[in-house]
Protein backbone atom coordinates (compact mmCIF):
# COMPACT_ATOMS: atom_id res chain seq x y z
CA UNK A 1 0.00 0.00 0.00
CA UNK A 2 0.94 3.47 -0.95
CA UNK A 3 1.88 5.84 1.80
CA UNK A 4 -0.38 9.72 1.04
CA UNK A 5 1.36 12.18 0.06
CA UNK A 6 1.59 14.97 2.41
CA UNK A 7 -0.57 17.70 2.62
CA UNK A 8 0.59 21.14 1.28
CA UNK A 9 0.46 24.70 2.36
CA UNK A 10 -1.69 25.89 -0.37
CA UNK A 11 -4.56 23.18 0.56
CA UNK A 12 -4.13 24.47 4.20
CA UNK A 13 -4.90 27.80 2.65
CA UNK A 14 -7.90 26.56 0.83
CA UNK A 15 -9.32 24.58 3.40
CA UNK A 16 -8.91 27.49 5.74
CA UNK A 17 -10.21 30.17 3.17
CA UNK A 18 -7.33 32.46 3.19
CA UNK A 19 -4.38 33.09 1.18
CA UNK A 20 -0.87 31.65 0.91
CA UNK A 21 0.42 34.19 2.60
CA UNK A 22 -2.31 34.42 5.64
CA UNK A 23 -2.03 30.52 5.96
CA UNK A 24 2.25 30.82 6.12
CA UNK A 25 2.17 33.53 8.90
CA UNK A 26 -0.57 31.64 11.25
CA UNK A 27 1.35 28.20 10.69
CA UNK A 28 4.66 30.14 11.44
CA UNK A 29 3.42 32.71 14.48
CA UNK A 30 3.46 35.43 13.15
CA UNK A 31 2.02 38.76 13.49
CA UNK A 32 -0.77 40.57 11.96
CA UNK A 33 -3.19 37.05 11.86
CA UNK A 34 -5.87 37.62 14.37
CA UNK A 35 -6.54 34.46 16.78
CA UNK A 36 -9.56 33.39 14.45
CA UNK A 37 -7.85 33.42 11.79
CA UNK A 38 -4.96 31.75 13.35
CA UNK A 39 -7.60 28.60 14.90
CA UNK A 40 -8.97 27.99 11.72
CA UNK A 41 -5.90 27.79 9.96
CA UNK A 42 -4.29 25.46 12.05
CA UNK A 43 -7.45 23.34 12.40
CA UNK A 44 -7.34 23.04 8.82
CA UNK A 45 -3.54 22.21 9.20
CA UNK A 46 -4.77 19.20 11.54
CA UNK A 47 -7.12 18.01 9.56
CA UNK A 48 -4.90 17.40 6.37
CA UNK A 49 -2.40 16.46 8.75
CA UNK A 50 0.08 19.41 7.30
CA UNK A 51 3.25 19.03 9.14
CA UNK A 52 4.39 22.93 9.77
CA UNK A 53 8.06 22.38 11.59
CA UNK A 54 10.32 23.25 8.58
CA UNK A 55 12.92 20.77 9.76
CA UNK A 56 10.84 17.88 10.22
CA UNK A 57 8.80 18.80 6.70
CA UNK A 58 11.72 18.98 4.49
CA UNK A 59 12.74 15.42 5.82
CA UNK A 60 9.43 14.25 4.75
CA UNK A 61 9.25 16.03 1.41
CA UNK A 62 13.21 16.38 0.22
CA UNK A 63 12.66 19.98 0.37
CA UNK A 64 15.01 22.66 1.30
CA UNK A 65 13.35 26.18 1.42
CA UNK A 66 15.59 27.60 -0.91
CA UNK A 67 14.23 28.77 -4.11
CA UNK A 68 17.27 29.86 -6.82
CA UNK A 69 17.03 33.13 -8.79
CA UNK A 70 19.41 33.65 -12.43
CA UNK A 71 19.63 36.84 -13.49
CA UNK A 72 19.52 36.70 -17.24
CA UNK A 73 21.81 40.13 -18.38
CA UNK A 74 22.93 41.87 -15.58
CA UNK A 75 22.65 45.15 -18.10
CA UNK A 76 18.96 44.83 -17.20
CA UNK A 77 19.86 45.51 -13.25
CA UNK A 78 17.37 48.61 -13.13
CA UNK A 79 14.29 46.80 -13.84
CA UNK A 80 15.69 43.24 -12.43
CA UNK A 81 16.06 44.70 -9.00
CA UNK A 82 12.80 45.32 -8.45
CA UNK A 83 11.49 42.13 -9.45
CA UNK A 84 13.90 40.59 -6.68
CA UNK A 85 12.42 42.70 -4.14
CA UNK A 86 9.22 41.86 -4.93
CA UNK A 87 10.12 38.06 -5.39
CA UNK A 88 12.60 38.02 -2.06
CA UNK A 89 9.15 39.56 0.18
CA UNK A 90 7.23 37.09 -1.19
CA UNK A 91 9.37 34.54 -0.67
CA UNK A 92 10.35 35.50 2.87
CA UNK A 93 6.68 35.96 3.84
CA UNK A 94 6.37 32.27 3.28
CA UNK A 95 9.66 31.11 4.81
CA UNK A 96 11.96 30.48 1.87
CA UNK A 97 15.05 32.41 0.86
CA UNK A 98 16.70 32.80 -2.29
CA UNK A 99 19.97 32.35 -3.78
CA UNK A 100 21.03 34.63 -6.71
CA UNK A 101 22.90 34.21 -9.63
CA UNK A 102 23.83 36.38 -12.80
CA UNK A 103 23.84 34.21 -16.15
CA UNK A 104 25.79 37.56 -17.88
CA UNK A 105 23.51 37.57 -20.71
CA UNK A 106 24.93 34.44 -22.19
CA UNK A 107 22.07 31.91 -22.37
CA UNK A 108 24.25 28.96 -22.13
CA UNK A 109 25.17 29.95 -18.73
CA UNK A 110 21.73 30.56 -17.59
CA UNK A 111 21.32 26.70 -18.27
CA UNK A 112 24.97 25.57 -16.73
CA UNK A 113 23.29 27.67 -13.49
CA UNK A 114 20.22 26.36 -13.79
CA UNK A 115 21.54 22.55 -13.79
CA UNK A 116 24.04 23.93 -10.64
CA UNK A 117 21.00 25.07 -8.71
CA UNK A 118 19.20 22.11 -9.60
CA UNK A 119 21.96 19.80 -8.24
CA UNK A 120 22.22 21.72 -4.84
CA UNK A 121 18.53 21.24 -4.44
CA UNK A 122 16.52 23.94 -4.31
CA UNK A 123 13.13 23.57 -4.69
CA UNK A 124 12.82 25.64 -7.58
CA UNK A 125 14.13 28.15 -9.63
CA UNK A 126 13.05 31.87 -10.43
CA UNK A 127 14.58 32.97 -13.95
CA UNK A 128 14.49 36.93 -14.04
CA UNK A 129 14.43 38.60 -18.27
CA UNK A 130 14.73 40.97 -20.15
CA UNK A 131 11.29 42.26 -21.17
CA UNK A 132 13.39 43.27 -24.37
CA UNK A 133 14.12 39.37 -25.65
CA UNK A 134 12.79 36.28 -25.65
CA UNK A 135 14.91 33.81 -23.14
CA UNK A 136 15.55 30.25 -23.80
CA UNK A 137 13.93 27.97 -22.02
CA UNK A 138 15.69 25.71 -19.42
CA UNK A 139 12.74 23.85 -17.38
CA UNK A 140 13.27 20.43 -19.78
CA UNK A 141 16.88 20.53 -18.36
CA UNK A 142 16.32 20.68 -14.90
CA UNK A 143 13.61 18.52 -12.46
CA UNK A 144 12.36 21.41 -10.38
CA UNK A 145 9.95 23.76 -10.71
CA UNK A 146 10.85 26.85 -13.01
CA UNK A 147 9.19 30.23 -13.35
CA UNK A 148 10.19 32.94 -15.62
CA UNK A 149 9.07 37.02 -14.42
CA UNK A 150 10.26 40.01 -16.63
CA UNK A 151 11.08 37.82 -20.03
CA UNK A 152 9.20 35.47 -22.25
CA UNK A 153 10.43 32.46 -22.82
CA UNK A 154 10.74 30.09 -26.43
CA UNK A 155 8.58 27.24 -24.71
CA UNK A 156 4.86 28.25 -24.70
CA UNK A 157 4.62 25.64 -21.76
CA UNK A 158 6.85 27.42 -19.70
CA UNK A 159 5.08 29.62 -16.18
CA UNK A 160 5.46 33.16 -17.45
CA UNK A 161 4.87 36.46 -15.46
CA UNK A 162 4.47 39.80 -17.86
CA UNK A 163 4.05 42.82 -17.59
CA UNK A 164 0.59 44.12 -19.97
CA UNK A 165 2.60 46.46 -22.34
CA UNK A 166 -0.05 46.64 -24.86
CA UNK A 167 -2.55 47.39 -21.97
CA UNK A 168 -0.36 50.09 -20.21
CA UNK A 169 0.41 51.96 -23.30
CA UNK A 170 -3.55 52.01 -24.05
CA UNK A 171 -3.83 53.97 -20.56
CA UNK A 172 -1.40 56.01 -22.09
CA UNK A 173 -3.20 57.40 -25.55
CA UNK A 174 -6.68 56.95 -23.57
CA UNK A 175 -4.70 59.84 -20.84
CA UNK A 176 -3.61 61.67 -24.27
CA UNK A 177 -7.24 61.63 -25.86
CA UNK A 178 -9.34 62.24 -22.99
CA UNK A 179 -6.94 65.88 -22.99
CA UNK A 180 -7.61 66.78 -26.15
CA UNK A 181 -4.56 65.41 -28.09
CA UNK A 182 -4.72 64.73 -31.06
CA UNK A 183 -1.10 65.35 -33.34
CA UNK A 184 0.54 62.17 -31.18
CA UNK A 185 4.00 60.78 -32.17
CA UNK A 186 5.72 57.94 -30.91
CA UNK A 187 9.61 57.94 -29.99
CA UNK A 188 10.52 54.19 -29.09
CA UNK A 189 13.61 51.89 -28.82
CA UNK A 190 14.92 49.01 -31.45
CA UNK A 191 12.21 47.93 -33.52
CA UNK A 192 12.84 44.16 -33.08
CA UNK A 193 12.78 44.05 -29.54
CA UNK A 194 9.71 42.52 -28.26
CA UNK A 195 8.49 45.38 -25.38
CA UNK A 196 9.06 47.49 -28.15
CA UNK A 197 6.57 45.63 -30.35
CA UNK A 198 4.00 44.65 -27.92
CA UNK A 199 3.99 48.80 -27.19
CA UNK A 200 3.67 49.59 -30.50
CA UNK A 201 0.79 47.57 -30.99
CA UNK A 202 -1.18 48.35 -28.18
CA UNK A 203 -0.58 51.86 -28.99
CA UNK A 204 -1.89 51.64 -32.75
CA UNK A 205 -5.30 49.66 -31.83
CA UNK A 206 -5.71 52.37 -29.14
CA UNK A 207 -5.39 54.94 -30.78
CA UNK A 208 -7.71 53.50 -33.47
CA UNK A 209 -10.78 52.89 -30.40
CA UNK A 210 -10.27 57.06 -30.05
CA UNK A 211 -10.36 57.38 -34.04
CA UNK A 212 -7.08 58.83 -34.17
CA UNK A 213 -3.95 57.84 -35.97
CA UNK A 214 -0.34 59.02 -35.55
CA UNK A 215 0.43 62.32 -36.98
CA UNK A 216 3.84 60.57 -37.94
CA UNK A 217 5.40 57.39 -38.60
CA UNK A 218 6.86 55.49 -35.69
CA UNK A 219 10.30 56.64 -35.23
CA UNK A 220 12.54 53.71 -33.79
CA UNK A 221 15.71 54.43 -32.40
CA UNK A 222 18.19 53.57 -29.12
CA UNK A 223 17.41 53.81 -25.17
CA UNK A 224 18.89 57.25 -24.94
CA UNK A 225 18.56 60.99 -23.94
CA UNK A 226 20.74 61.62 -26.59
CA UNK A 227 18.97 60.10 -29.64
CA UNK A 228 15.68 61.39 -27.91
CA UNK A 229 16.45 64.81 -27.76
CA UNK A 230 18.25 64.37 -31.70
CA UNK A 231 15.04 62.50 -32.80
CA UNK A 232 12.35 64.91 -31.56
CA UNK A 233 14.47 67.82 -32.71
CA UNK A 234 14.53 66.26 -36.43
CA UNK A 235 10.56 65.23 -36.37
CA UNK A 236 9.25 68.28 -35.59
CA UNK A 237 11.47 69.96 -38.33
CA UNK A 238 9.49 67.68 -40.65
CA UNK A 239 5.53 67.55 -39.39
CA UNK A 240 3.72 70.67 -38.38
CA UNK A 241 1.18 70.82 -35.02
CA UNK A 242 2.61 67.72 -32.80
CA UNK A 243 0.68 68.04 -29.59
CA UNK A 244 1.75 65.12 -27.51
CA UNK A 245 4.99 62.98 -28.01
CA UNK A 246 4.96 59.99 -26.23
CA UNK A 247 8.01 57.76 -26.04
CA UNK A 248 8.77 54.81 -25.37
CA UNK A 249 10.45 55.08 -22.08
CA UNK A 250 11.43 57.88 -19.81
CA UNK A 251 15.00 58.34 -20.64
CA UNK A 252 14.09 59.12 -24.14
CA UNK A 253 11.18 61.08 -22.80
CA UNK A 254 14.03 63.48 -21.03
CA UNK A 255 16.16 64.15 -23.97
CA UNK A 256 12.68 65.31 -25.68
CA UNK A 257 12.32 67.45 -22.68
CA UNK A 258 15.53 69.00 -22.75
CA UNK A 259 14.89 69.62 -26.74
CA UNK A 260 11.47 71.19 -26.45
CA UNK A 261 13.19 73.37 -24.21
CA UNK A 262 15.75 74.53 -26.55
CA UNK A 263 12.88 74.95 -29.35
CA UNK A 264 10.46 76.86 -27.07
CA UNK A 265 8.25 74.73 -27.42
CA UNK A 266 6.58 74.69 -23.65
CA UNK A 267 5.31 71.43 -22.05
CA UNK A 268 2.65 70.54 -21.83
CA UNK A 269 0.87 73.62 -23.26
CA UNK A 270 1.77 73.40 -26.77
CA UNK A 271 3.00 69.76 -26.23
CA UNK A 272 2.67 66.78 -23.64
CA UNK A 273 5.58 64.64 -23.33
CA UNK A 274 4.89 61.22 -21.48
CA UNK A 275 7.52 58.38 -20.84
CA UNK A 276 7.44 54.54 -19.87
CA UNK A 277 8.97 53.00 -16.99
CA UNK A 278 8.40 55.45 -13.97
CA UNK A 279 11.93 55.26 -13.54
CA UNK A 280 11.92 57.91 -10.70
CA UNK A 281 16.00 59.01 -11.53
CA UNK A 282 14.32 60.46 -15.19
CA UNK A 283 10.54 60.62 -14.34
CA UNK A 284 10.91 62.62 -11.08
CA UNK A 285 13.77 65.02 -12.14
CA UNK A 286 12.99 66.23 -15.33
CA UNK A 287 11.12 69.91 -15.88
CA UNK A 288 8.01 69.23 -15.91
CA UNK A 289 7.76 65.88 -14.05
CA UNK A 290 7.13 63.07 -16.24
CA UNK A 291 3.74 61.43 -16.98
CA UNK A 292 4.49 57.56 -17.43
CA UNK A 293 3.80 54.02 -16.76
CA UNK A 294 4.80 52.01 -14.27
CA UNK A 295 4.56 48.54 -14.81
CA UNK A 296 4.73 47.30 -10.72
CA UNK A 297 7.64 45.48 -10.90
CA UNK A 298 7.67 44.52 -7.14
CA UNK A 299 4.10 43.14 -7.85
CA UNK A 300 5.27 41.17 -11.04
CA UNK A 301 7.85 39.52 -9.10
CA UNK A 302 5.65 39.00 -6.14
CA UNK A 303 3.19 37.53 -8.16
CA UNK A 304 5.72 35.48 -10.14
CA UNK A 305 7.09 33.72 -6.96
CA UNK A 306 3.62 33.30 -5.47
CA UNK A 307 2.80 30.90 -8.24
CA UNK A 308 6.75 29.46 -8.20
CA UNK A 309 5.85 28.09 -4.22
CA UNK A 310 1.90 26.75 -5.58
CA UNK A 311 4.46 24.57 -8.22
CA UNK A 312 6.72 23.22 -5.30
CA UNK A 313 3.99 22.89 -2.27
CA UNK A 314 2.21 20.16 -5.32
CA UNK A 315 -0.14 22.56 -7.39
CA UNK A 316 0.17 21.48 -11.69
CA UNK A 317 2.22 23.92 -13.40
CA UNK A 318 -0.56 26.30 -15.62
CA UNK A 319 1.54 27.10 -18.64
CA UNK A 320 1.35 30.33 -20.51
CA UNK A 321 1.97 33.57 -20.30
CA UNK A 322 0.15 35.59 -17.36
CA UNK A 323 0.26 39.49 -18.30
CA UNK A 324 -0.28 41.73 -15.16
CA UNK A 325 -1.70 45.00 -15.46
CA UNK A 326 0.72 48.30 -15.34
CA UNK A 327 -0.75 51.66 -13.73
CA UNK A 328 -0.44 55.43 -15.01
CA UNK A 329 1.09 57.90 -13.34
CA UNK A 330 -0.10 61.74 -14.56
CA UNK A 331 2.58 64.00 -13.79
CA UNK A 332 3.08 67.50 -15.04
CA UNK A 333 4.47 67.03 -18.45
CA UNK A 334 0.78 66.07 -19.82
CA UNK A 335 -1.73 68.18 -17.99
CA UNK A 336 -2.08 71.52 -19.12
CA UNK A 337 -2.17 74.32 -16.68
CA UNK A 338 -5.31 76.22 -15.53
Amino acid sequence: MTSRRPATLVEVARRAGVSLTTASKAINGKNRVSEETRARVMAAAQELSFTPNPIARGLITGRTSTVGVIIADSMTHRFAMPVMLGAEAALGEIDLSMITCDARGDQARSLELARMLAARKVDGVLIVGDNNAITTSVTRHVDVPVVYVYGESDDPGDSVHMPDDQGGISLMVDHLAGAGRRRIVHLTGPRDMTAVTHRVDGLLARLRDHQLELAAPVVYGRWSQRWGRAAVTDLLAQVRDVDAVLCGSDQIASGVLVALDELGRRVPDDIAVTGYDNWEVFALETEPQLTTIDMNLEELGAAAARDLFTIIDGAPRQGGVRRHACDLVVRGSSVRRT
